[in-house]
């Protein structure tokens, strides 16, 4: 059998540096892939928990004002009562 030429050789090596780069790249990149994938796991975590955070805010703030309004009442209701009184 005769010997491939020399230049064959050489381009069977560079296709075999070749394929081992790319399966190196492949890996770097599901990693770096993989990587960002946590990263916005982690920010939507943190999205919902300031969601969560902002709706309980505002039902806190809504809560004080009707609070707020009823106390009104009671204190314009409250001199009215004083003439009621029997003292």
């Amino acid at each position: 059998m005769k010997t491939p030429p020399e230049s064959f050789l050489i381009f069977k090596e560079e296709l075999k540096k070749a394929r081992l780069e790319k399966e190196r790249l492949q890996r770097e990149y599901e990693s770096k892939l993989a990587n960002m994938n946590n990263e916005l796991e982690r920010l939507k975590e943190q999205i919902a928990a300031q969601q969560e955070l902002m709706k309980t805010t505002l039902e806190y703030a809504i809560r004080l004002e009707e609070n707020l309004d009823s106390f009104k009442v009671e204190v314009a209701n409250a001199p009215s009562l004083k003439k009621k009184s029997f003292h």
